[in-house]
């Protein structure tokens, strides 16, 4: 559990990096007061494109999966600074920290392997072949299991203590952005070639509904909103955010957003979401009174599109790939209350 006074130093990180707080352009004017670009931290010579991103709160660290790079990337939030490159992967793309084990889980496009790195030193600990195109990776507190989307349609479920998969929950095709409610024990997948949102019960393993999606294609991020009992799916055609009823799958909100999304968060505290895109933008949705209004549109770097939002921080970072003038880098963003 990250310690108090580690939260209030990591609170600072971005104003002891850096020389000064820089505010993010944005197309509208709330963006200055919304999220505040505080820092970049480089991430050295990393090439190609950059997938998603954990955080070991407790060493006060966040990992980036360098995709294209072949590797996985370790910063030091506190100091602002990158630690270490880890290199020996394949196309990571999924990445988690498991604090029960203390270890890093690291998801490979490439050959379909889970790798397990020591959370003290990052020695490789184990490794986990599931076939084909291991991607998103997620958690669940309330049973100590970790879910790997993988292959042509499935989730690997695997126990972190005995280092082995111990379920496969079949889907029927591969799934991108998915979400563990353990409140209510389910499992919600983003299906996008099967056009669907499958629900699957996470003690069983089986599926207790399939919502069908007609009018929009690729559902690729998700979140959950589990204080107003909604899915949150972003869609790449047409870009919008769709938002789903938890219990019966009508979708009862929907607004239009930026394109090429590959993570949305919901920030419970501010009642806001936040949508990171490839197009080069950051939305920002207020959630007052059931619907979904955009309160800013903040410009990125195109190609940026993975982003991970650390509530007990009320940090938003962004991964930003190589591109021009522009270094890989990590992007700190501060989430403030007008």
């Amino acid at each position: 559990m990250t310690r108090i006074a580690d939260v209030a130093a990591l609170a600072c990180l971005a104003v002891a990096a850096a020389t000064g707080a820089v505010t993010a352009e944005a197309s509208h004017p709330e963006g200055s007061t919304l999220l505040q670009l505080e820092t970049k931290i480089p991430l050295g010579d990393v090439r190609g494109r950059i997938d998603h991103l954990a955080a070991d709160l407790n060493r006060n660290r966040l990992f980036v999966a360098e995709l294209g790079n072949n590797s996985v990337g370790v910063v030091d939030l506190k100091a602002g600074k990158l630690l270490r490159t880890i290199s020996g992967f394949k196309e990571p793309q999924g990445i988690a920290y498991v604090a029960s084990v203390d270890m890093l889980y690291v998801a490979n496009a490439g050959d379909g392997s889970v790798h397990m790195l020591n959370g003290e030193d990052y020695k490789p600990s184990g490794r986990i072949d599931l076939g084909g195109d291991a991607d998103n990776i997620r958690l669940s507190l309330a049973t100590n299991r970790v879910f790997v989307g993988y292959g042509d349609g499935g989730l690997a479920k695997i126990d972190p203590v005995e280092r082995k998969t111990v379920a496969n929950l079949p889907l029927k095709a591969h799934p991108e952005g998915f979400q563990i409610s353990d409140n209510t024990g389910r499992i919600f997948v983003n299906v996008p070639n099967a056009r669907s949102i499958t629900v699957l019960d996470m003690a069983s393993g089986q599926k207790s509904a399939d919502w069908a999606i007609r009018s929009a294609r690729s559902n690729f991020p998700m979140a959950l909103d589990e204080e107003a009992q909604r899915v949150l799916v972003v869609f790449r055609s047409p870009a919008r955010l769709g938002a789903f009823a938890m219990q019966s799958g009508e979708e009862v909100a929907q607004a239009g957003t930026c394109g090429d999304a590959d993570d949305v968060f919901v920030d419970a505290k501010r009642k806001r979401v936040y949508v990171s895109c490839g197009e080069g933008f950051i939305d920002i949705f207020g959630t007052e009174g059931g619907s979904y209004q955009r309160l800013s549109r903040i410009a990125t770097v195109s190609g940026a599109r993975t982003s991970l939002f650390i509530p007990a921080l009320d940090r938003l970072i962004l991964a930003v790939r190589a591109a021009g003038q522009e270094p890989a880098a990590v992007w700190v963003f501060r989430a403030a209350t007008p």
